[in-house]
């Protein structure tokens, strides 16, 4: 009656809802879609490699004008923030 038996496990048969039939890549991974445009993804190594392939692709030319547009946004917020904690911006010109 199966009393030494062991009892077999069951077996499905699942595939993703979302995945291609060709077979490509990990239909288990999730990732954002800019991550194959990215240097710094599952980059190997300690933080100092990850920070310098981080600079890196910051500095690439093809992004300069949105690091640029980046940069102009910064500068405006730091004298916006001057300008409410009432910051006396003459020290830094000469009489």
């Amino acid at each position: 009656m199966g009393v030494l038996k062991t009892r077999k496990n069951k077996q499905f048969n699942y595939s993703p809802r979302y995945f291609d039939d060709k077979g490509e890549g990990n239909p288990y991974k999730i990732g954002s879609k800019f991550d194959q445009y990215r240097k710094t993804i599952d980059s190997p190594g300690g933080i100092v490699t990850r920070f310098k392939s981080a600079w890196s692709e910051f500095q690439d030319k093809s992004d300069r004008q949105s690091s640029r547009t980046i940069m102009i946004i910064v500068a405006l917020f730091v004298v916006l923030f001057l300008f409410i904690i009432d910051f006396d911006l003459s020290i830094f010109f000469a009489n």
